[in-house]
């Protein structure tokens, strides 16, 4: 049985929440802000998130690699960099879930490095503040989750699988040892 842990519903209401808090922190910004999507999986976050923030705003997407299955690896490699000049410019990093924190903290020290950003805030649809190994924090969050568990759903994967579910839940072992077989099936 899938324990549910964001509805549709609730979603909204958090994109809802979270955007009126970046449109009254950068409604006076002197340069039009930057939202970065990290890909893939706080794409669907961020599409639901743009609609709720009342200023106008320019998006670009980046992706890293640190997931394989259920496991997180160590090593942080950048799939996908930034296509516009940001000089000067507020960021916002929108992603889906933020857990041991290097991923976060790796993007942020990247583009300040070789952008030069005027600053980086940080959006997630889940903190696992638990989890955190790295020194960044959260500067809007969806909710916080104390308990560091898999999340499928709404861009949240396994193996690529149930991004496209529109709501949040923790799979069962029955239900990725079907994709697992499902995908071993397609190998062969």
């Amino acid at each position: 049985m899938r324990e549910m842990v964001l509805t549709e519903e609730q979603i909204y209401s958090a994109c809802e929440r979270i955007g009126d808090r970046i449109t009254e922190d950068l409604r006076n910004d002197e340069r039009i802000p930057v939202l970065i999507g990290v890909m893939k999986g706080g794409v669907p976050f961020m599409m639901d998130l743009i609609k709720y923030i009342n200023i106008p705003i320019m998006m670009d997407f980046i992706q890293v690699s640190s997931y394989s299955g259920t496991s997180r690896s160590r090593e942080i490699k950048l799939v996908k960099d930034l296509t516009y000049d940001i000089e000067g410019r507020t960021i916002i990093l929108v992603d889906d879930v933020v857990d041991s924190g290097h991923s976060l903290l790796y993007l942020v020290n990247h583009i300040y490095e070789h952008y030069k950003p005027k600053k980086i805030l940080t959006c997630a649809l889940f903190d696992k503040v638990n989890a955190r190994e790295a020194d960044i924090k959260v500067d809007y969050c969806g909710k916080i989750l104390n308990e560091n568990k898999f999340l499928c759903g709404y861009g949240l994967d396994y193996y690529e699988v149930y991004r496209n579910v529109p709501y949040v839940f923790v799979p069962d072992t029955e239900e990725l040892g079907e994709i697992e077989n499902y995908l071993r099936f397609k190998k062969e």
